[in-house]
């Protein structure tokens, strides 16, 4: 079934999912592809222009900035490949994140992808169950809300809205704790053009809390960059 899917907004930050089950030895990580929308869909024109970050627009896609004061563009659309577990990603960021996972897996890490593209619908679900919880320990609605978006983006603000991000977790905790993955993911992402996107330390950056677990793609080079600088996306574009 083919379909082009356009995100209207809304944002992220997700607690970590509780594993998935394994369905048997040799297949369960694997990353199935179905494609559900026409691939290689481009924001661009196709015309090799500049923008202001000095990419080709067709290449501008990569390091669209959305936090809590850039929200998603209006225009941005994404064309979905569904994954064996029922998560989606932009077909665009496909090739590179089946290549790291092929290769983690090559050396013993078993990576499992808990979240990833999200409507507007399901951030707004996840926002207000996080409210709930603090008013459920006696906060007021504001500050509740406050509190919240420390840890989910508000809709319309969240990376995962664009189908540029995953969180990644661990396939299975009895055999392999979450932190020997991110610990893999760390030293490798960036090959693959990945890059930890919420750093403890950048927090007042980023307006996210320091999340482990969610990786985003930027593409190698810029990849390769903001890792070897210890710095985030933010930081790298000059914002």
């Amino acid at each position: 079934m083919r379909r082009k899917r356009r995100i209207f907004g809304a944002a992220a930050a997700m607690a970590l999912l509780a594993a998935w089950s394994l369905l048997e030895e040799a297949g369960a990580y694997s990353l199935d592809t179905i494609i559900v929308g026409p691939e290689n869909s481009s924001v661009s024109d196709g015309e090799n222009t500049k923008n202001q970050s000095g990419q080709p627009e067709e290449e501008h896609w990569k390091l669209t900035v959305v936090n809590r004061w850039n929200p998603i563009p209006d225009s941005w659309e994404v064309t979905l490949t569904q994954l064996q577990n029922d998560q989606s990603v932009d077909s665009r960021i496909y090739p590179e994140l089946q290549q790291m996972f092929d290769d983690a897996r090559a050396e013993g890490i078993l990576p499992l992808i808990s979240s990833s593209y999200r409507t507007g619908e399901m951030q707004q679900e996840m926002m207000d169950e996080k409210i709930q919880e603090y008013l459920d320990q006696g906060y007021t609605y504001q500050e509740a809300e406050e509190q919240a978006e420390w840890w989910v983006a508000v809709p319309g603000t969240s990376e995962h809205q664009l189908g540029l991000a995953v969180d990644i977790t661990t396939a299975d905790w009895q055999r392999q704790d979450a932190s020997v993955v991110w610990q893999w993911l760390n030293e490798n992402s960036c090959r693959y053009g990945f890059i930890r996107r919420y750093p403890e330390d950048k927090s007042d950056i980023t307006g996210i809390s320091g999340e482990p677990w969610h990786y985003r793609y930027v593409g190698k080079k810029a990849a390769e960059e903001i890792t070897r600088q210890g710095i985030c996306l933010e930081e790298y574009l000059g914002e």
